[in-house]
C-alpha cells in the first residue's frame, strides 16, 4: 500500500513559520495517572500562554478518543496506537508552529519516546506525578469507583502498568504544589 504513497512538502517550512510568529514553539507532553492534574494544568498554561499572546492548543485524551481515537480500545496494542496517532498529530501541529500541550496518561516509556523523537528538541516531558492514593481520593470522573466495583477492567496504575518517565524535562508534583506554583516552573522552564 506505502509504495503509491510519496510525502508532499511545501513551500514554508517550520523556521519560516516560527518566524512569522515571532517564536519557537514547543509540544509540552504531560504524562501521569488518571486524576494527578494533567488536563488541569494544560488548560491552565494554554490560558497563560494565550494571555501573553502565544497561539496554543490542548490535545486532551479523553476528547482525542471521542473522535480520532473512538474506535481504540484499552488493550496493550491499542494503547500504543493511541499514542502513536496523538504523536503524529502533535508532530502536524509542532510544524504549523502552534505552541501545542499533550495531555495523555500514556503509560509506557517507548510511546513517549517514539513522540519525543519524531519531534525532536522542542518535545518537554512533564511527569506529573501524584500517588495512585491521592489520584483515587481526587477521582475526578469517577473512574477508580468504577474500577473497584469491576466496571473498568484494564485501569493504569490498577490493572495495567504506568512506567515513570526516565528523564522527564519537569516534575510536577500536584500532592505538594499549587496549580499556580506548577504553571511558573513549566513557564520557566519553557523561557515565557
Amino acid at each position: 500500500m506505502k509504495r503509491n504513497i510519496s510525502k508532499e512538502y511545501g513551500y514554508i517550512d517550520k523556521e519560516k513559520r516560527s518566524k512569522l510568529i515571532g517564536l519557537d514553539n514547543n509540544v509540552i507532553w504531560f504524562t501521569g495517572f488518571s486524576g494527578s492534574g494533567k488536563s488541569t494544568l494544560a488548560y491552565e498554561l494554554e490560558k497563560n500562554l494565550v494571555e501573553k499572546g502565544i497561539l496554543s492548543f490542548v490535545l486532551d485524551g479523553d476528547n482525542v478518543r471521542h473522535g480520532l481515537n473512538s474506535d481504540l480500545g484499552f488493550s496493550l496494542e491499542d494503547r500504543e496506537e493511541n499514542i502513536r496517532r496523538i504523536a503524529e498529530v502533535s508532530k502536524l501541529f509542532y510544524d504549523s508552529g502552534i505552541f501545542l500541550i499533550v495531555s495523555f496518561i500514556s503509560p509506557y516509556n517507548k510511546d513517549r519516546e517514539y513522540a519525543r523523537k519524531l519531534i525532536g528538541k522542542d518535545f518537554i516531558e512533564v511527569y506529573v506525578k501524584c500517588s495512585i492514593e491521592e489520584c483515587k481520593n481526587r477521582d475526578p470522573k469517577g473512574l477508580y469507583k468504577k474500577v473497584e466495583k469491576g466496571e473498568i477492567l484494564n485501569f493504569t496504575g490498577i490493572s495495567d502498568p504506568y512506567e515513570i518517565p526516565k528523564n522527564p524535562e519537569i516534575v510536577l508534583n500536584t500532592e505538594n504544589l499549587l496549580i499556580d506554583e506548577c504553571i511558573k516552573k513549566l513557564l520557566k522552564h519553557i523561557n515565557i
